[in-house]
């Protein structure tokens, strides 16, 4: 079975940090591009960074570069998002999500979703 658990979302206060993990089994990693996608209330999904762990290529929104750092652990199989300096309009459900390589980091493109893990930043 395909699996992507995510963890490690939380309330931090401005300026704090924190760490997303994902767990993928069931599909062949460097096949894809793993990431994350988040959500806030009223807005759409939209892509944050993800990795392509055969290369090591990293992609990241404008609004966090600097900021967030996505890495990886093969022999775990586990994709990290170390967030750091956040701020309140980091706050949204992130979800873990992996992409076929060569396509878009849309979420039209996305064939496996883990389930949503909620970062809160208060101001």
């Amino acid at each position: 079975d395909v699996q992507l658990q995510a963890s490690g979302g939380g309330l931090v206060q401005a300026g704090g940090s924190l760490r997303l993990s994902c767990a993928v089994s069931g599909f062949t990693v460097g096949d894809y591009a793993i990431g994350w996608f988040r959500q806030a209330p009223g807005q759409e999904r939209e892509g944050v960074s993800y990795i392509e762990t055969t290369f090591g290529l990293t992609n990241y929104t404008d609004s966090v570069k600097g900021r967030f750092t996505i890495s990886s652990d093969n022999a775990k199989s586990t994709v990290y998002l170390q967030m750091n300096r956040l701020e309140p309009e980091d706050t949204a459900v992130y979800y873990c999500a992996a992409v076929p390589r060569g396509r878009l980091y849309n979420a039209r493109y996305v064939d496996f979703w883990g389930k949503g893990t909620l970062v809160t930043v208060s101001s």
